[in-house]
């Protein structure tokens, strides 16, 4: 969404001086609690680790287990099919297919018999064919860890939505995919928070593949939308997760079946933004240093494999460092020879996009928070303008149609506690 290296290092610039003085705050609050907690007066840069889990501890006492026996899986995956019916105008029904695995379901997305046809207004010519019935598309959902499965998660494509040259519909399907713990005996599997961010996650990604109305594959669904912005909808999906009026109703203790208590949850909530400023410097570095060494070419008087230019790379991190730390590491550190984000990763002259995406997610959430989290005209306009829109357009225009503007910082700093 960028249109020049300039703008990057404009918006990581002003992130970091918003949240400098939350990380000098943070970093006072480390060093107070390791000198007289711990007795470690001279606190240093690897000290930092140790001394946040204590301080953590101490401050917010509560452990994932205890956590994890509120979220059983299919109390939590009802609350997430509710949240998607009720704000995107669809259903979510069990469907049959053959699966990889005895674990994997398979589900279809149908469409609302208000929204079953006729063109996205907010998409100029689409879709040239109109659904077939109400179906939107499809998904399998692989939730459990198991052996030989891959670790970690992600949502991929099955097949795009298409108008094939033979006149028929092509509708999209994907399949979602976690390592959560699998189910013991007759108990249902149990999720941490983290789980629950994950698949809400991961289901933004198929959402933004499954409810496209675009029929072009090479721009439907995720296709062809911006590295900068691809990661709005499932960054979007998570603050669901920090919602009392959401989690109230998606949680049920394994045993009792109690709720979550709303103790529980303001710890959980007050933990979530626990040393923000810190964590927002630290990427704001990662990010200036990747910009900075792919915005030129050659360092001065070098090419970029001479042999100075291991020192010109480090000259850029010291500068970087001395720009927007508050906590630097030591002379010796040598992170940048493991930053594989930026040369293993995808994301050379990309990383920013993190950042970038939490504040668009924020951003459009705080239009939710404004109108009302579970208000259905909103979830349509979000559906039509950035769901639906896919990758046929700039990604800014998608989001100044749901938001009227361009996105604004400000939602993302009061989400993380920066705001004052």
């Amino acid at each position: 969404m960028a249109d020049s290296p300039a703008e990057v290092l404009d918006f990581l610039s002003d992130l970091a001086s918003r949240a400098r003085p939350h990380a000098e705050r943070d970093l006072a609050e480390l060093q107070e609690f390791a000198r007289s907690e711990l007795g470690l007066a001279d606190f240093q840069a690897w000290d930092h680790a140790y001394v946040s889990e204590k301080l953590k501890e101490a401050r917010y006492a509560f452990s994932d287990t205890e956590v994890k026996q509120y979220f059983t899986e299919p109390r939590v995956l009802a609350g997430l099919f509710r949240i998607i019916e009720t704000l995107f105008g669809v259903a979510i029904r069990p469907d049959t297919a053959e699966v990889w695995n005895e674990q994997v379901r398979f589900f279809r997305i149908e469409r609302n018999q208000a929204q079953a046809s006729g063109p996205n207004p907010s998409l100029e010519g689409s879709p040239t064919v109109p659904l077939v019935g109400s179906l939107v598309g499809h998904f399998y959902l692989d939730l459990y860890a198991r052996a030989g499965k891959r670790p970690g998660a992600w949502m991929d494509d099955v097949c795009g939505r298409w108008a094939r040259p033979e006149g028929r519909l092509q509708t999209p399907v994907a399949q979602l995919v976690c390592n959560f713990a699998a189910p013991v005996g007759d108990k249902p599997a149990l999720l941490s928070h983290d789980d629950v961010l994950t698949l809400f996650h991961e289901f933004g990604h198929g959402l933004h593949h499954m409810l496209t109305r675009v029929d072009d594959i090479g721009v439907s669904g995720i296709s062809g939308v911006e590295w900068d912005a691809v990661e709005l909808p499932s960054q979007f999906m998570e603050n669901f997760c920090w919602e009392w009026e959401v989690l109230k109703h998606m949680t049920a203790h394994v045993d009792t079946g109690e709720a979550l208590p709303r103790a529980l949850f303001d710890k959980m909530l007050a933990a979530k933004n626990f040393q923000s400023g810190l964590q927002t410097l630290r990427q704001v570095e990662f990010s200036l240093f990747d910009m900075r060494i792919h915005a030129r070419s050659e360092a001065p008087g070098d090419t970029p494999a001479g042999p100075s230019a291991a020192g010109w790379i480090q000259q850029v991190l010291d500068g970087v460092r001395r720009e927007v730390s508050v906590m630097p590491p030591p002379a010796f550190n040598r992170f940048q020879h493991s930053f594989s984000h930026i040369f293993a990763g995808g994301y050379a002259a990309g990383y920013y996009s993190y950042k970038w995406a939490e504040v668009l997610s924020a951003d459009a959430y705080a239009a939710f928070e404004e109108e009302g989290v579970f208000n259905p005209e909103v979830g349509r306009r979000y559906r039509e303008s950035i769901l639906e829109a896919g990758g046929s357009r700039p990604a800014m225009e998608s989001f100044k149609a749901f938001r009227g503007r361009e996105p604004r910082i400000d939602a993302l700093l009061r989400h993380q506690g920066m705001a004052g």
